[in-house]
């Protein structure tokens, strides 16, 4: 994902969250710095952790709490989706018609072979 990508939509979701002033500005900052390059980061949760550890998150309480509560947010949403998934994959699937067909020749052959 490209960075300036996901700097836009981690916004989105700060103003979706009201979070305060200086967090939006201190994100826009950094998407001017991005907005030049074809840097890319591996999630949103990577971001949003990289954001953490700015001087500005450091610097004030509120902007921290604003990026750990998207943090907490993705996190969530992060482990819905995996539960979904596993939910999904250990679903039981039916076997089709070759796999029966299949079956029964292997029996047959196994009768007539004694």
């Amino acid at each position: 994902m490209r960075v300036v990508d996901g700097l836009s939509i981690i916004r989105d979701r700060l103003v979706a969250n009201n979070a305060v002033p200086q967090t939006l500005a201190s994100v826009d900052a950094y998407i001017r710095r991005a907005e030049g390059t074809d840097a890319t980061a591996p999630s949103l949760t990577q971001l949003v952790r990289m954001l953490m550890r700015t001087q500005e998150a450091h610097k004030s309480s509120a902007v921290y709490n604003d990026l750990a509560l998207l943090e907490e947010q993705m996190a969530a949403s992060t482990a819905i989706a995996m539960a979904e998934r596993a939910r999904e994959e250990s679903r039981p699937m039916p076997k089709d018609k070759k796999f029966y067909k299949a079956q029964r020749e292997r029996e047959k052959a196994t009768e007539k072979k004694p």
